[in-house]
C-alpha cells in the first residue's frame, strides 16, 4: 500500500529530481556563459586540456544540456551524457589524489559529489522523465514508450 501511495505522486517526483539534478550545472553554466574569458582562464589555470574548447564544452553542458533534461527533451539519451560529463569533470578538476591538505579534502568531496550527481542521472535514465516533461509530448522518439506513459 506504501509503495501504491508513492507511486502515485512518481510523475512529480521525477519533476523535482530533474530540477534538483541539474539547478547546480545551471547557475554555475550561467556564469561559464557570462563570463567566458574568466572560465577559460580557470581552465587553463587547473590544467583543463584546450581551455577554450573546453569552456565551450562546459557551458554546453551545463546550460543547454541541463536545460533540455530541466524540460524534458531528449531526457534519457541526455541523463546518460551529462552522467559522463559529471564523471569527467570530476577526473579533470578534483583530482584529490594529487593534492595535499586542505585542497586535497575539498577536492575529494566534490569528487565524490559528482560521483553521487552522475548516480541521479543514471537513475534518471531508467526511471525516464515523467510525464512532465516535453518527451511525453514529442512521442516516444526519446522516451522509448508511447506517448502517456510516465517513462
Amino acid at each position: 500500500m506504501l509503495t501504491t501511495r508513492l507511486g502515485y505522486f512518481a510523475d512529480e517526483v521525477i519533476l523535482l529530481a530533474r530540477l534538483l539534478l541539474v539547478v547546480l550545472f545551471l547557475i554555475f553554466g550561467w556564469d561559464k556563459l557570462t563570463d567566458y574569458s574568466g572560465t577559460v582562464g580557470y581552465m587553463a589555470q587547473t590544467g583543463v586540456p584546450v581551455p577554450h574548447l573546453s569552456a565551450l564544452v562546459a557551458i554546453f553542458m551545463e546550460v543547454f544540456v541541463a536545460l533540455a533534461i530541466l524540460l524534458g527533451v531528449a531526457t534519457r539519451p541526455l541523463a546518460v551524457l551529462m552522467a559522463l560529463y559529471t564523471i569527467a569533470t570530476g577526473f579533470l578538476a578534483h583530482h584529490y589524489w594529487t593534492m595535499t591538505g586542505t585542497a586535497q579534502y575539498e577536492n575529494e568531496i566534490n569528487f565524490y559529489k559528482n560521483v553521487s550527481i552522475a548516480g541521479g542521472f543514471l537513475l534518471l535514465y531508467a526511471a525516464g522523465p515523467g510525464k512532465y516533461a516535453l518527451d511525453a509530448r514529442l512521442g516516444q522518439a526519446w522516451t522509448g514508450k508511447t506517448a502517456g506513459h510516465a517513462s
